[in-house]
């Protein structure tokens, strides 16, 4: 519900439909009955509750690393461990589409950086081949999968490189965790890469629909930034409610594919069906959805007319998206019925002919 009117929502990270499902909410009201309404200080003084460790055990299993380590958000978790495991006199080398709290990470790493192409070995290579033996350490970074074309990183070609030239990996997979791989492994998971990234980050908003973020892999990773990760060391960490919530949600995940599966089912059938209409909706290979309309201000009026008729989504211009590729993201999950999003493909093959888009 929209300022009183119902709409269908399709601008929510909320990918599994998690974030009201009854077992979040209940194992929240647990978790605060046991541990009360606040962790009360960073967990190196008092704030570690064994909820907290909990939580990081089962997530080291669902990711299959050797440790997971938590953060209070995804951004604060970018930021927080690249600053940590690089430094001045570092390298690291970033996709040019990578998300705005890798460049702060990045920033504030005072490392030297060199931007490659997106999702472009070929470019990487020729960089690591100019600038690799100037550095000890060089570090690429990635998304997984990119969140305004939703399309995926080509990591086996990147993993393969980093190995080639000695370079660490870092991916941030804020938008795959929950949604690629088995059972929402993520984007490590589904190119079959166990052991072979060093630094795997997720989000606990999006897909597991709570709030936080965490940085999967070594026991040796997990050590350094205990001592190093300044978000962690100087902040309170995650309430026990959301702790509580988000290991209910990897239980579920690790029960069953069902959730995956559907949303993957409603994804593909928007995506056809839209393509069929003849939207362009990029290379997307996930179900993040973008309708490119090119012009801004035409991409902003088919947003408000789509939310006139009933369909709340999101228009993306300039300088989010280059200058000419606005679009309106959609984001379906695994929450939508068939006949939600039956009644939205009506009503966007409707604003796109009163517009003159199709």
């Amino acid at each position: 519900v929209l300022n009183g009117k119902k709409v269908i929502n399709l601008s929510s990270n909320n990918y599994l439909a998690f974030a009201n499902h009854p077992r979040l909410k209940n194992a929240a009201i647990a978790a605060i009955e046991k541990y009360g309404a606040g962790a009360g200080a960073v967990r190196t003084i008092v704030g570690n509750m064994a909820i907290h460790e909990e939580l990081e055990e089962l997530l080291a299993e669902f990711k299959r690393e050797e440790a997971a380590f938590i953060y209070q958000s995804g951004f604060n978790c970018n930021m927080g461990t690249i600053q940590a495991i690089t430094e001045r006199g570092d390298l690291i080398l970033s996709d040019e589409l990578n998300h705005a709290s890798i460049i702060d990470g990045v920033r504030l790493s005072r490392a030297d950086r060199k931007i490659y192409k997106h999702a472009d070995p070929n470019h990487l290579e020729d960089v690591l081949k100019t600038e690799r033996d100037k550095y000890d350490n060089v570090l690429i970074i990635t998304d997984g999968v990119f969140s305004m074309d939703g399309d995926i990183a080509p990591l086996p070609e990147i993993v393969e490189l980093a190995e080639k030239y000695g370079a660490l990996t870092y991916v941030d997979d804020a938008h795959g965790s929950g949604v690629l791989g088995e059972s929402g492994r993520g984007t490590v998971d589904h190119f079959g890469l166990q052991g072979r990234v060093d630094f795997t980050m997720g989000t606990l908003s999006k897909a597991i629909g709570v709030v936080g973020g965490y940085v999967a892999g070594s026991n040796t990773m997990y050590e350094w930034l205990n001592h190093r990760a300044r978000p962690v060391l100087f902040s309170t960490t995650l309430p026990p409610s959301a702790a509580g919530s988000i290991i209910e949600a990897l239980k579920m995940l690790m029960e069953s594919t069902e959730y995956t599966d559907k949303l993957w089912a409603n994804a593909n059938y928007f995506k056809e069906k839209l393509g069929t209409l003849g939207f362009n909706t990029g290379n997307s290979q996930t179900p993040i959805t973008p309708v490119i309309i090119g012009d801004e201000a035409k991409t902003m009026e088919f947003s408000r007319r789509l939310l006139d008729k009933g369909v709340f989504v999101s228009g993306i211009v300039f300088p989010t998206v280059p200058l000419g590729t606005g679009r309106v993201r959609c984001m379906v999950t695994a929450g939508h019925t068939k006949e939600q999003l039956a009644e939205a493909v009506r009503i966007f093959e409707l604003v796109g002919r009163e517009m003159d888009i199709l």
